[in-house]
């Protein structure tokens, strides 16, 4: 079945950088909307980031400014660019795209954690 594949979690020093990607598992499909959440151990998901179709972009309070969202449309693949990262950012990544044929518009998720 195709899903949603995030890669480019890993464990990082605060005020480091990681660079997630999300892509389909298989070709066929491509990006409308793409959303980033995040899931920090004991809490609720909540959601990161946004693009659009348009192009234009949307961000949570707490990664504005250091997070950047985007796609390349030629490799159809989501990215997101993550700076200045702090422990208060480790959780588990997810990337968010409904599409029709797909069984969940939910990737499986990447871990990211940053060490103080």
């Amino acid at each position: 079945q195709v899903q949603l594949v995030e890669s480019g979690g890993g464990l990082v020093q605060a005020g480091g950088s990681l660079r997630l990607s999300c892509a389909y598992s298989r070709s066929g499909f491509t990006f409308n909307s793409a959303n980033w959440h995040r899931q920090a151990p004991g809490k609720q998901r909540e959601w990161v980031a946004a693009i659009y179709s348009s192009g234009s972009t949307a961000y949570a309070v707490s990664v504005k400014g250091r997070f950047t969202i985007s796609r390349d449309n030629a490799k159809n693949t989501v990215f997101l660019q993550m700076n200045d990262l702090t422990p208060d950012d480790t959780g588990v990544y997810y990337c968010f795209s409904p599409a029709a044929g797909l069984p969940t518009p939910w990737g499986q998720g990447t871990q990211v954690t940053v060490s103080s």
